[in-house]
């Protein structure tokens, strides 16, 4: 008999106002979405969300995806920046356990290579139970820039905290160490 692959759940959220609000369409959300596709070998189900910059928003949908979805991966879009209403890594912090910082430095270094404004954005990532969670920029074309910077971590960063084993494609390779 053969065994069926449970497809890894992976969380998608856009956080913008005008594009919860209709007033324009998401870019970022199917743009995530264009990128797991390409570089995920593994089955996988996207579960994808739009609010506001609302804090309240944000987290509820992060808990959402994390406690009840089961996502092993959520990835947001928007609100990384320092204007009044950009409130995304202030969310992921209040419900994340551990914080990741090594990615927002990566994704910053790498995207500063490309735009001197870089500086101001203030991607993070974090740990809440079996997910991680990671703060992309709104920019559509920023956001495989950075999911290529930290993609090859991304895997084995799951496996350490229980998530399903996901394998990369199209010129990604997951860096898992050796076992002893």
């Amino acid at each position: 008999m053969t065994e069926k692959t449970t497809p890894a759940k992976i969380g998608i959220v856009t956080v913008s106002d005008r594009a919860s609000a209709g007033v324009y369409k998401d870019l970022g959300g199917p743009a995530i979405h264009e990128y797991f596709t390409k570089h995920l070998a593994n089955p996988w189900q996207p579960v994808a969300r739009v609010v506001a910059d609302e804090i309240g928003l944000v987290t509820a949908a992060l808990l959402e995806l994390a406690d009840l979805e089961k996502c092993c991966l959520i990835v947001t879009t928007g609100g990384t920046g320092p204007a009044v209403r950009d409130i995304t890594p202030e969310a992921t912090e209040q419900v994340c356990a551990k914080m990741m910082p090594g990615f927002g430095e990566l994704m910053r270094a790498t995207s500063l290579k490309v735009v001197p404004t870089a500086i101001l954005s203030r991607q993070t990532a974090g740990i809440r139970g079996s997910a991680l969670i990671i703060n992309l920029p709104g920019k559509p074309s920023s956001i495989s820039e950075c999911l290529d910077a930290v993609m090859p971590a991304v895997p084995y960063c799951i496996d350490l905290i229980n998530g399903p084993r996901l394998e990369l494609a199209n010129g990604l390779v997951a860096f898992r160490p050796r076992a002893k």
